[in-house]
């Protein structure tokens, strides 16, 4: 093969895995709703590209305001503020006067009315013809899993929900974007728990987190969505999605404890308390839970972990202080088995011991043949001894599979309980 041949070669398998691996593992454009613009009020706080005639367009010293009706004010308007007005090629009411177009952009509000606020002019291009667009639902319905009379909890460790851009403010840099297959394969065990609330850990945040549920869970009912920003210099978290309505969520990630060196400690990731509030029945508390895990040695993990379980255990007899009938549950990834010191710290005994049911294996786990005997299990559900009383007997299952298959290094853990 002549030189120039083979270089030409190789140049193009080089750019064309440059580009595979530039291609992010979820597209911006996609799941991204095409909507009519009298759909704007029911898509506030959504990236959306919406289409329509432009009937006038109006300026301000300030703002200029493409109107999409005859109403004053206007129903919905896209607006520009003059900083950006040189970034046009010509006046605005020239470009886009009685023009049809499609914006895409965040959907907001201004005195209660939709808006969309355009920053250059790539965001908005002019159609000869109006397109097709989607009806938004509201999809706000608590649809559970099985019976309305019981709630399924569910704990899955997500095992890097990274997206692919660098956060300024944590070390992602070393962490990759998780691949799609992984997505779907995370998505697919989701679906086969089809639990009604999720505690989830390793996610980097909340924006990809919702991103995931839209595109692969769409349909799944997980319309509440819990994550804050956690104390992991990597940016991992933990969160919750869940079908039944969200009230109060309290943070821990500001508080401070000693460990058994006396050293001063906060919990690597937080401990949030989220009261989930199915319908007529008793709100229940979810604490989703990651602590330290065994990556250091253990002469610097274990008294980090000691240290948290410690204060998680002193979170939750201040909690039973208040109501011995408190409906918690503790659940995630304790980074520790059910022997251990941490966890036997965490369950504490008494009238307020907190018990984790033991998990069954499903019928249609996948066997690791890296772990043919199976992993020691260090993810669990614990309860308050209120919410044992609501147990469902033999409910706790774990579906057993490697990590190509369910796209986690951990087991998703589940169980069912009455809510009377």
């Amino acid at each position: 093969m002549p030189r120039f041949v083979f270089s030409l070669v190789l140049l193009t398998l080089i750019s064309s895995i440059s580009f595979a691996q530039s291609k992010p593992a979820i597209d911006p454009d996609e799941g991204v709703p095409h909507i009519n613009w009298s759909e704007a009020g029911s898509a506030v706080g959504q990236t959306v590209y919406v289409s329509g005639k432009i009937t006038s367009v109006g300026n301000t010293n300030r703002i200029a305001f493409l109107n999409f009706d005859e109403n004053r004010p206007p129903a919905f308007t896209a607006v520009i503020f003059n900083d950006n007005w040189d970034k046009f090629p010509g006046e605005l009411r020239d470009l886009y006067n009685d023009k049809n177009v499609e914006i895409r952009g965040l959907i907001t509000t201004y005195q209660d009315r939709p808006q969309i606020v355009v920053t250059k002019p790539e965001q908005i291009k002019i159609l000869d013809e109006l397109p097709e667009t989607q009806t938004l639902e509201d999809k706000k319905v608590e649809t559970w899993s099985g019976n309305p009379q019981e709630i399924v909890v569910a704990t899955v460790n997500t095992l890097n929900l990274f997206d692919g851009h660098d956060d300024p403010y944590t070390t992602d840099e070393g962490t990759p974007e998780k691949p799609r297959e992984e997505l779907e394969h995370l998505a697919a065990t989701i679906r086969k728990v089809n639990a009604d609330v999720v505690a989830l850990q390793e996610v980097e945040n909340r924006g990809y987190l919702e991103r995931f549920v839209k595109l692969f869970l769409a349909d799944m009912g997980y319309n509440y969505i819990v994550q804050f920003d956690g104390n992991d210099l990597r940016g991992i978290d933990v969160a919750l999605i869940s079908r039944a309505p969200i009230g109060e969520v309290i943070s821990r990630r500001h508080l401070e404890f000693r460990d058994p060196g006396g050293v001063l400690r906060r919990f690597n990731r937080d401990v949030p308390a989220i009261t989930v509030m199915p319908k007529d029945a008793a709100p229940i508390e979810i604490w989703p839970v990651h602590l330290k895990s065994k990556a250091d040695s253990a002469e610097t993990s274990e008294p980090i972990r000691l240290a948290e379980a410690t204060e998680l255990r002193r979170l939750l007899d201040e909690e039973f202080k208040q109501d011995p009938n408190a409906r918690i549950i503790v659940t995630g990834d304790f980074n520790d088995t059910r022997d251990s010191k941490p966890f036997s710290i965490i369950l504490g005994s008494g009238a307020t011991e907190m018990w984790a049911p033991e998990a069954k294996e499903t019928a249609d786990s996948v066997i690791d043949p890296e772990f043919p005997e199976g992993r020691a299990p260090i993810d669990f559900i614990t309860v308050s001894p209120a919410m044992r009383k609501l147990y469902i007997e033999d409910s706790c299952q774990v579906m057993r599979a490697p990590d190509e298959v369910d796209g986690s290094d951990h087991d998703p853990v589940w169980a069912k309980f009455k809510l009377q």
